[in-house]
């Protein structure tokens, strides 16, 4: 019993940390809409400038001034972001948001390093909580009370200023109705200042607190960002005291989950996070989603299928990317072949995503049960690449099945964390389930077939394969299916009253988009050779939706070339710089800057204008309408 207690006190001071950072980012969905992937990168500058401002100055209040000091630190550059790179974007699509957030993860990811180093720092304790304290027999370290009683303390807080202040009444509103807002004559833009840099303080803040526990590392931050959105998902998109209560959960099941459940410990949050979605799907005490915010400025015209010339053109470039192997070596074979299946697989959800209207932040679980599957195929039944091949698809398809059926159900965010939450099971049994899957281990000895053994027979079997798949996806989005699918993202109640189903259309589209990810997880098998838990892993979705982002997604087929200029961007400055992920988060974010639409999608409105007829021939064309 008392060292039940004492866990269950550890996980508590662990869900004040956990507390500070989630409650920021509710906040910051709250009145925003942005789903800041940046802030567990807020919350490792905060650990690193805790660290080093402790280090520089002695004494009690130079350790608690540097926490502090850090926090601010980190509310001012999180507002200087929101200046100057969100308030430029606020127009475009909301998803566009959360790539550019990405692109400034990726540059502090390289930053911090090239700053502090990479190797772990280790902050000194704090002053007047260097001790422990004996509880049933089981020592406790003060600091972990403090934390314990700093959680409470700062949910009053935030309540006081949220209920008692005029600026908290405005932000609540501004939860409610910006629209409203707006008209009452509040000046929004620096509203959402205030809330981006209070929720980054909060963010930094947390991350500061945990310099006397953990070491300051420069991957803390994507293992920070799942739990925190685990949390918020759970206690309710911006509530407060929902956060306050999903951290809790959280905490105590990561500190007993080891111990009770000892096989499944990976998966138990996930779990539990899908549970309460399919119970409850706003959260505990999230309240439903309003309506998107409309994209002012984007011009939605309808898509039309190739024309003529377009076709041939199109069949020219497929032609020259046939003839690749005629003037490429190996290695260059090697990394076209890896674009191409990666195209398939952006193609698959930007299916998912713009013809369907779901945004899903676990694509890469069809991905990796294609690996998966063709591993077992070959591996466990024998099977030869070419029945393997069709391996990958089937446990996509079986996934998509089973996933999408509860998925459905819900829309917009809490669609998309749900998917994130059966990725991260799937991912989670992966790790966990040694004696099937290898686990960390992974599983070995995926070879292609004789013929397709040598870099360019595999290249020509990847881009065929490719081509097939993201031709069909767009022939199926102008069959009647597709265009029912599209009805049903534009209105489901119109849908709903002429006999279209939304569940129904949207699952299906579901099975589509798992099967051709799948199918792209296999091929990626056999370009490696092996497969690992990382094929389902959030980087790899994020990826996709960095390359559909890219692309732009109100275009059909737009992935295919956010999924080229991506992949071949990570891959050539790899080889080029040390810091990779400094310059293609620099890149990422000028593209969203200059091309909110995406890169086809800025071509297409090119394109738009110049078929547009003068204004005087629509004048004139308008008049004559008039009087006839």
């Amino acid at each position: 019993m008392d060292f039940l207690v004492a866990q269950f006190l550890t996980g508590l001071a662990s869900a004040a940390s956990l507390f500070l950072v989630a409650s920021g980012l509710s906040i910051i969905f709250g009145v925003t809409r942005i789903v800041n992937f940046a802030h567990g990168a807020f919350y490792m500058l905060g650990a690193y400038l805790a660290y080093t401002l402790t280090e520089r100055f002695s004494g009690a209040l130079g350790f608690w001034g540097g926490l502090v000091a850090a926090a601010l630190i980190v509310a001012a550059l999180g507002a200087l972001l929101e200046i100057v790179l969100l308030r430029r974007i606020y127009r475009a699509p909301e998803l566009f948001q959360l790539l550019a957030t990405f692109g400034v993860t990726l540059m502090v990811a390289d930053l911090v390093v090239l700053i502090w180093g990479p190797e772990d720092l280790v902050g000194r304790r704090a002053p007047g909580f260097r001790g422990a304290v004996e509880i049933l027999g089981q020592r406790l370290p003060l600091y972990d009370l403090f934390l314990i009683v700093l959680g409470p303390v700062v949910l009053g807080l935030l309540w006081l200023l949220f209920r008692r202040t005029r600026w908290g009444v405005l932000v609540r509103a501004a939860t409610q109705d910006r629209d409203m807002i707006a008209a009452l004559g509040v000046n929004q833009k620096w509203l959402f200042t205030s809330v981006f840099a209070l929720g980054v303080f909060l963010a930094g803040l947390g991350g500061a607190l945990q310099i006397p526990r953990d070491a300051v590392t420069h991957t803390m931050d994507l293992r920070i960002i799942v739990e925190v959105f685990v949390v918020v998902v759970i206690g309710g998109l911006g509530s407060v005291p929902g956060a306050f209560i999903a951290a809790v959960l959280v905490s105590e099941l990561n500190a007993f989950g080891i111990l009770v459940f000892p096989t499944i410990s990976l998966v138990l949050v996930f779990l539990v996070m899908a549970c309460v979605l399919v119970v409850r799907p706003w959260g505990l005490l999230g309240k439903p989603e309003g309506p998107a915010r409309p994209t002012i400025g984007i011009a939605i015209r309808p898509w039309r299928p190739f024309a003529p010339g377009e076709r041939i053109a199109l069949l020219a470039a497929l032609a020259v990317a046939a003839l690749l192997p005629t003037v490429a070596g190996g290695y260059a074979l090697a990394v076209a072949s890896e674009i191409a299946i990666f195209a398939l697989f952006a193609a698959s959800l930007q299916f998912l995503m713009t013809t369907g209207g779901l945004a899903s932040f676990g694509h890469a679980a069809y991905f990796g049960l294609g690996t998966y599957g063709a591993a077992f195929a070959v591996k466990a039944l024998g099977l030869p690449m070419e029945a393997a091949l069709l391996a990958g698809p089937l446990f996509g398809l079986l996934g998509a099945a089973l996933f999408g059926a509860f998925c459905v159900r819900l829309s917009g965010v809490y669609f998309a964390m749900l998917t994130l939450a059966f990725a991260q099971i799937t991912w989670s049994v992966a790790t966990q389930w040694v004696e099937v899957t290898g686990g960390d281990n992974g599983m070995l000895g995926i070879w292609p077939s004789s013929w397709a053994a040598n870099p360019a027979g595999f290249y020509w079997l990847a881009l065929a394969v490719a081509a097939a798949g993201i031709a069909s996806l767009r022939v199926l989005t102008f069959s009647p299916f597709g265009y029912a699918l599209r009805g049903v993202r534009d209105s489901t109640q119109r849908a709903e009253a002429i006999g279209i189903g939304r569940a129904g259309v949207q699952w299906t589209a579901f099975l589509v988009a798992g099967t051709m990810a799948g199918l792209a997880g296999a091929l990626f098998a056999f370009l490696k050779g092996s497969v690992f838990p990382d094929n389902l892993g959030i980087p790899l979705s994020i990826d996709g939706l960095v390359m559909v982002l890219l692309g732009g997604i109100e275009t059909i087929s737009g992935a295919v070339v956010g999924a080229i200029v991506y992949k071949a961007l990570a891959i050539w400055l790899v080889s080029q710089t040390d810091l990779s992920k400094l310059v293609l988060g620099g890149i990422i974010v000028l593209l969203v800057v200059a091309f909110p639409k995406g890169l086809v999608g800025f071509v297409e409105e090119l394109r738009a204008r110049r078929r547009k007829p003068p204004a005087s021939i629509s004048a004139a064309a308008s008049r004559m309408e008039a009087a006839e």
